[in-house]
């Protein structure tokens, strides 16, 4: 019997961890963490849910035979949603996904990563070196992460309804309502976080020595940067995803069946 959108689409109960400064993380599983497993991350304003659960990443995988960690990264979905900037740096949303992988005893995992996602494994792709052997890291720009968002519009439609004017910042807030339950305050000192972060660009001179396969959407403004990133990285190669752009790259089949060829070879 088919299955219906509702068993595609239905979540596992959160499981929380503690993380760094006592924030609540929530984790997902499906299938056995005991064989391969796939460590997945998603971007801006979305969730475990949003990202890879409704886009088919999670069905492709488990039928492909593996079993698959999800993270709500901290301020997103089910996970506790700090509102002080200082709570995320780069390295600290990097320390999370190390902290999932300890407490799930996962020794080592591939990882996918999309966006801000993407942008936080290619911090863990350098501070784990051997525990993430392989990654997918989907729409990641190697400038400021975030950096076309008027921090300071957001704040004053915050504060007290004043219109945003300037389109990308527009497009981001668009995005932060699609999604149930984000808080856009914690969404800004995100934002704001990113952007203290010690070495808050992606180096090209330390790039990974994993491969990496990067991919972006042939529409997407950071797609030039992506391509710069991969050709930086030692094992790195681009897939462009033809006819996406930045918010509906990760529902792209070609997309998914790159990424999964990429993760089964050798």
């Amino acid at each position: 019997m088919p299955e219906s959108l509702a068993d595609l689409t239905r979540m596992p109960q959160p499981q929380f961890i503690e993380a760094g400064e006592g924030v609540a993380i929530a984790t997902y599983v499906w299938g056995d963490l005991e064989g391969p497993v796939v460590l997945i991350v998603h971007g801006f304003a979305s969730s475990t849910r949003d990202n890879w659960v409704l886009t088919g990443w999670i069905r492709m995988l488990q039928q492909a035979g593996y079993g698959v960690l999800g993270v709500d990264q901290r301020g997103h979905g089910a996970s506790e949603k700090p509102h002080e900037a200082a709570g995320y740096n780069v390295r600290t949303l990097a320390a999370d996904v190390e902290q999932v992988l300890d407490t799930y005893l996962v020794d080592d995992a591939f990882y996918v990563g999309y966006s801000l996602g993407a942008r936080v494994g290619w911090q863990v792709l350098r501070d784990l070196g051997d525990r993430i052997p392989r990654a997918v890291l989907g729409g990641v720009p190697d400038g400021i992460p975030l950096g076309r968002l008027d921090l300071d519009q957001v704040r004053r439609f915050i504060d007290d309804g004043t219109p945003v004017t300037d389109r990308v910042t527009q497009n981001y807030i668009a995005l932060t309502e699609r999604v149930p339950g984000n808080d856009l305050s914690a969404l800004i000192a995100l934002a704001q976080g990113m952007r203290e972060s010690d070495s808050m660009d992606p180096d090209p001179a330390t790039a990974p020595t994993q491969p990496v396969l990067f991919a972006t959407g042939s529409e997407d403004s950071v797609i030039a940067g992506s391509v710069r990133l991969a050709e930086a990285t030692p094992q790195g190669r681009f897939f462009e995803i033809p006819g996406r752009h930045h918010f509906n790259a990760p529902g792209a089949k070609a997309f998914r069946e790159a990424a999964l060829e990429f993760l089964q070879e050798d």
